[in-house]
């Protein structure tokens, strides 16, 4: 679903299916128990952006891995694009969600995973505010990578020879930018949860206590 808003969000998601979502999590959550951490994390993210669709006209595209079209729809809604991430690494999925998003009528694009609960929408229009004077914004995660980047224009220079999942993801990706001579702005240090060591230093949104996950 799009309408004629000139910024456009991406968020990247899988299925909530127990066994193929947040596998380094299992061995703390369980197969369904991480599942079930799959689908509140994607939920919350949605929250945030329906509140973000309220401060700002806005597509929202939902490239997403495992599952199908239908059940995405059925569990997040009819009221977003939905398409199925591309194989290859992570940078060739975001090259190619990329340069379907930037159409002629598109200004300004974000993309977001749904492992950072802290990420809320006043953060997310934050990163849409500073695309009006910067090329590149950069939401950096504690574990040396990024929890948001943003564009003014499809540069798939920032997402090739990056070492994916490494602690220096951030880092190569500044220094790309800077060759390429873009001026870039950054949001708050956040942590991502992708490990058992990250989900006991957060408290989740929905949590009464630190180690109720759901």
């Amino acid at each position: 679903m799009t309408n004629s808003a000139k910024d456009s969000l991406i968020v990247f998601t899988r299925y909530p299916e127990a066994g193929k979502t947040k596998t380094r999590l299992i061995p703390l959550l369980g197969e369904q128990g991480a599942a079930n951490l799959q689908k509140k994390l994607t939920e919350h993210t949605l929250k945030q952006i329906c509140e973000l669709q309220q401060m700002r006209p806005l597509n929202v595209r939902i490239y997403f891995a495992g599952g199908d079209v239908t059940l995405m729809s059925d569990w997040l809604g009819s009221n977003y694009y939905y398409s199925p991430q591309v194989s290859g690494n992570l940078g060739e999925r975001l090259i190619t969600a990329l340069q379907e998003t930037f159409t002629s009528e598109i200004e300004k694009v974000v993309i977001i995973g749904i492992d950072c609960p802290d990420l809320n929408s006043t953060l997310i229009n934050q990163a849409f505010e500073q695309l009006s004077d910067s090329d590149l914004v950069l939401g950096k995660a504690e574990d040396g990578g990024y929890y948001l980047i943003g564009l003014r224009r499809f540069l798939p220079e920032l997402f090739q020879g990056i070492d994916w999942g490494s602690e220096i993801v951030l880092q190569q990706t500044i220094n790309i930018a800077n060759r390429l001579g873009l001026k870039t702005s950054y949001l708050p240090l956040l942590n991502d949860i992708d490990t058992p060591q990250d989900l006991k230093k957060v408290k989740l949104p929905w949590q009464s206590s630190r180690q109720q996950y759901f």
